[in-house]
């Protein structure tokens, strides 16, 4: 084939290719989406996970499958998703402990939040509750403390990044001495609580306020700096222990380098759903705030998130594992 065909034929393929890459884009998505919920089910992240995915499997005509992935502090689910095609099939209910604390409290989580993954949106924004079995003697915060400080090797389960961090905080900002034990989620550690195995843990609003309603457990202060509109009754831990925080986050996210076209089409759809306010007072009812962010600020605030677990875990005297 001469010079002149040879060059007719590259720019046949490129004007056949270019449209069809498109096409490919706005046909998303064609075959059923995985969400990974690197959590066990009825966690927090899986709670937004599975009422996200409803919405989207309406709104696509396209079914949506929700995976829970559960262990090492949600690196197992991360590092799959990680390793996805890049093209909207395989997506990620990620959260501070995935994207943030993991650099930190993890020598090899398995993969970079930031360089492996396309960020979709923010969807949520919650806190913790420090919970105890009804049963337990101190009622009040500063019950609470006065007892642990003066009672040795109690034990604190978590089964997040924030609730590693909480617990540890609890020794640091408390001077609480605790042997914290290491669950696949929050909802397990929250198990062994109720039946007497372990002794505290810190559970996400959206798990531990049906507990706390059905008199399983019992809440004694929230890891946000100040007191929360979802459970305005309760002490910030911060009152009694300045400086306490552990404010967490769920979000979407896809692997690396999937098409803006499908990341904004999922975004979009995402966007609209979450912030209609029947879906705000759902939301608020399981104990979560819908607060989305688009995928650029996603990614910015990813970064900076990195930044501040990085510099509690320090704080908390955790090293990396």
């Amino acid at each position: 084939m001469g010079l002149r065909s040879r060059f007719l034929a590259c720019l046949f393929l490129v004007a056949f290719a270019a449209p069809h890459a498109f096409a490919a884009d706005d046909d998303y998505p064609r075959r059923p989406i995985r969400i990974i919920v690197p959590f066990p089910g009825g966690a927090g992240p899986d709670q937004v996970a599975r009422l996200l995915g409803k919405h989207l499997q309406e709104a696509f005509n396209e079914t949506v499958i929700i995976e829970n992935r559960a262990g090492a502090l949600g690196s197992i689910g991360a590092t799959e998703v990680a390793h996805a095609a890049p093209d909207g099939y395989t997506l990620l209910m990620g959260t501070n402990t995935t994207h943030a604390s993991n650099v930190a409290t993890l020598k090899n989580p398995g993969y970079d939040p930031v360089k492996d993954f396309a960020p979709v949106i923010r969807t949520t924004t919650t806190a913790m509750v420090l919970l105890v079995k009804p049963s337990f003697p101190a009622k009040d915060l500063p019950e609470f403390l006065e007892y642990t400080r003066s009672h040795k090797n109690m034990t604190g389960g978590y089964g997040s990044g924030a609730s590693q961090i909480s617990v540890a905080q609890l020794q640091s900002r408390g001077g609480v001495s605790l042997v914290a034990a290491s669950y696949r989620g929050v909802p397990l550690a929250m198990n062994d609580v109720m039946a007497g195995v372990i002794d505290l843990t810190f559970g996400d609003f959206s798990v531990a306020i049906p507990q706390m309603k059905g008199g399983t457990l019992r809440g004694i202060g929230v890891t946000s700096p100040r007191r929360n509109e979802l459970l305005p009754d309760l002490p910030a831990l911060a009152e009694a222990m300045p400086g306490f925080e552990s404010t967490i986050w769920y979000g979407l996210f896809a692997p690396a380098k999937t098409p803006d076209a499908i990341v904004n089409k999922i975004y979009a759809e995402s966007e609209t759903f979450l912030n209609l306010p029947e879906t705000k007072k759902h939301f608020a009812d399981l104990g979560v705030i819908v607060a989305t962010q688009t995928p650029a600020e996603f990614g910015d605030f990813v970064r900076g998130e990195i930044v501040r677990w990085g510099e509690a875990c320090k704080a908390a005297g955790i090293e990396p594992q």
